[in-house]
């Protein structure tokens, strides 16, 4: 049996530095030496493309180069599936994970690496009053469990970010900066971030946007109407206003959808057979390439009737108008092809004695007349007390959640960024009010958009609404907001007669926690006495408590499955297996029950394209291990072991 045969599940997510000095090593192999990148070397080769680091350009704070290592550090985490949190669990595509977002999104990189359209981020504005993230850039995931007291029973240790207690700006870069720099490699290529702020931190915040999506990839800053009364409690002018900063992933491939036009826009719009149009371009090209000399193809008549019908042939009585501007040839927009297909398409304007041809311009969303959004946004439905509105409708009239974000608001950074079927990732997800916004548009559009929601498992307020009602954390009243929202349009679906099923108003959820695997549950810095005493004290792979369903979410997530696979239990030959993707994995996940040669045999008879086994099922019997090696070798199986 060789080593390759068997391949081990990895215990952590990826060291993002060493893929990144992999990928040098492939773009630059002379730039790497004794397995090192050799930075001289590289400045050599990058010549006056290096900047002067002298006279360095760029965003600067206490904390910075830990903040980035807290982004490149691997992590163990996992996430455990909650089934009695969720709704609709076998079927639903949607997803709401209670944790850390940071470790959340270390985990998410393998599976959705360039998989999410949009990202929505509603961070804590740094009013001084706003909760932190317990993060000590060194144990990300030891602090959040001891935080949320799954490993000691020393409180929450909830805290705020105030002047007082010195690098106030610092702390909260600290806390964006790594969590910006993840979340951009999820998004796919033409995807966009759409990011809410406030003056406390958006001009800092516009330059780490600059430096981690790059200043090419700025798309625009939008003054956000919240308030037209104006907030009196700041100084000197009162407030109206927020910001929403919008980045691509790439801007050459980043195309935003408009808005339907207004009643008054509406307007400007005509009708025929075809749906809405007004008038667009002429059809008589101008420009460098426009004379005739240049493209004589596009030089042919066109002929007009008294009644400004349109035609390729010359009929009696018909006007001929060719492509001539100012006595010299020009050449159409179209070509005869294009006018034979789409005559429909022509508008034709009385100019003097003769006429101009112009396109029918058609809306770009179905059969509505679209318009581009204004660069500042503002509708009445925007104002902050709607989103207030929204949610206290959910819960008898209760407020269970300070400043919710408006759903009209939303629905429309959904409508431009998130296409009809794409993924958003919600990062600070508060009471999930993009969620219900999602359901709310693909309710109105027909469209089939799924979440990824990630929220901290903050203590609501106490003596609050929410915790009058039994609430203890914002995940608790987030999930509640989704199960109520869900309940509600599946009620007016009901009343207009639509099927049930045909939206999905439901999510899995999950919650963050430590590796399920005892031997993978070590500290990135622990020595190697250490673990080799570690790795000798263990008996089992998995830890006691944990079910065969949180074993199969590790693995799927390490081996860079999604969330919302579909899986099953199957039994074969006495066996208890789960089935991924109607068998194409199979895992057995029972350590305790040693399995028979023949057992083996029966499950690679099976011909998954993937088979995964814990180490310690084999309790030992490396001649068992062998000959399962050989039979999926034989079948073609991949073998996995963890």
């Amino acid at each position: 049996m060789t080593t390759e045969d068997i391949k081990e599940i990895p215990g952590t997510t990826p060291n993002f530095q060493t893929d990144l000095a992999r990928q040098l090593e492939e773009l630059v192999p002379e730039a790497i030496s004794d397995g090192r990148v050799d930075v001289v070397k590289l400045q050599e080769l990058l010549g006056a493309d290096v900047a002067d680091s002298s006279e360095r350009f760029g965003l600067f704070w206490p904390g910075k180069k830990r903040a980035l290592r807290a982004a490149q550090e691997p992590t163990s985490a996992t996430l455990r599936p909650d089934r009695k949190n969720s709704k609709d669990w076998d079927t639903t595509k949607n997803v709401f994970i209670e944790g850390d977002n940071l470790e959340v999104l270390k985990i998410l990189q393998k599976h959705y690496h360039g998989k999410i359209k949009m990202i929505y981020i509603d961070p804590p504005y740094n009013t001084g009053k706003d909760f932190i993230y317990p993060d000590n850039y060194k144990e990300g995931l030891d602090t959040y469990l001891e935080w949320t007291k799954q490993v000691n029973k020393e409180g929450k240790k909830v805290s705020t970010n105030s002047e007082s207690e010195g690098r106030y700006h610092s702390n909260w870069l600290n806390m964006m900066y790594p969590r910006l720099k993840l979340a951009r490699n999820l998004l796919t290529l033409d995807g966009v971030v759409f990011i809410s702020i406030d003056d406390n931190e958006q001009d800092n915040l516009k330059k780490v946007c600059n430096e981690v999506f790059g200043e090419s990839n700025f798309v625009a800053e939008l003054p956000t109407i919240m308030n037209l009364k104006g907030n009196n409690d700041q100084f000197g002018f009162a407030g109206t206003h927020e910001y929403t900063l919008v980045y691509a992933r790439s801007v050459n491939h980043l195309v935003l959808d408009q808005f339907p036009v207004d009643d008054e826009g509406l307007e400007r719009w005509d009708t025929d057979e075809r749906g809405p149009f007004k008038r667009g371009a002429s059809l008589k090209a101008t420009g460098t390439n426009a004379p005739r000399a240049k493209r004589p193809n596009l030089f042919f008549p066109i002929y007009v009737s008294p009644a400004l019908e349109v035609s390729l042939t010359e009929q009696a009585g018909w006007t001929e108008l060719l492509p001539i501007t100012d006595g010299a040839e020009m050449s159409w927009r179209w070509s005869r092809e294009k006018f034979l297909n789409d005559l429909y398409d022509v508008i034709v304007v009385p100019s003097g004695s003769s006429f101009t041809l112009y396109k029918k311009q058609r809306p770009t969303l179905g059969d509505i007349p679209t318009s581009k959004p204004k660069s500042t946004f503002y509708k009445p439905e925007y104002s902050s007390g709607s989103g207030t509105a929204a949610i206290k409708q959910l819960f008898d009239g209760k407020k269970v959640f300070d400043n919710p974000k408006p759903l009209g608001l939303l629905q429309d950074f959904i409508q431009l960024g998130a296409g009809r079927d794409g993924i958003v990732l919600d990062l600070f997800a508060g009471s999930a009010a993009i969620a219900h916004a999602v359901m709310a548009l693909n309710r109105s559009d027909g469209g089939q958009r799924r979440t990824i929601s990630i929220q901290l498992p903050e203590p609501v307020t106490e003596g609050s609404d929410a915790e009058a009602l039994g609430y203890k954390t914002i995940c608790e009243v987030a999930r509640a907001r989704i199960v109520k929202a869900g309940d509600s349009f599946a009620e007016q679906l009901e009343f207009l007669g639509v099927p049930g099923g045909v939206q999905d108003l439901g999510f899995r959820a999950f919650v963050l926690s430590d590796t399920s695997f005892s031997k993978w549950r070590v500290a990135s810095d622990t020595d190697v006495d250490s673990l080799t005493e570690h790795l000798l004290s263990l008996r089992d792979s998995a830890a006691d408590d944990v079910t065969h369903d949180a074993l199969l979410t590790e693995l799927l997530l390490k081996q860079g499955y999604s969330l919302t696979e579909d899986w099953s239990e199957l039994e074969v030959d006495g066996l208890v297996l789960r089935s991924v993707g109607d068998g194409l994995l199979l895992a057995y996940l029972d350590e305790r029950t040693k399995p028979t040669h023949d057992q083996l045999r029966s499950i690679v008879d099976e011909e998954p394209a993937r088979f995964v086994i814990l180490e310690d099922a084999f309790q030992g019997d490396d001649e068992l291990k062998t000959n399962l090696s050989q039979l999926c070798k034989s079948k073609g199986v991949e073998l996995w072991t963890a």
